[in-house]
């Protein structure tokens, strides 16, 4: 599964695991993607989102209906 949210589009941000001894390694921070399913009534389904945590917490504050219209809005296909 790829680490990207299709609500916020939140993406792995990099940077750098510092040791005790001062050596830098990279590393990855990925953002808590789950797959969550929806009943979406106006098309009679269920759709399959790849959300954040946070754009979780969203979906149930702006509705279903309103976040399925802003990932299609931003070119996503739900």
């Amino acid at each position: 599964m790829s680490a990207h949210c299709q609500l916020t589009g939140a993406r792995p941000g990099f940077g750098n695991t510092i040791s005790h001894s001062h050596r830098r390694t990279s590393r990855r921070f990925d953002p808590n993607i789950q797959r969550k399913r929806y009943w979406l009534p106006s098309e009679g389904r269920y759709v399959r989102l790849t959300l954040s945590a946070r754009a979780i917490k969203a979906v149930d504050v702006i509705g279903v209906e309103a976040a399925v219209a802003r990932i299609r809005a931003r070119g996503v296909k739900v």
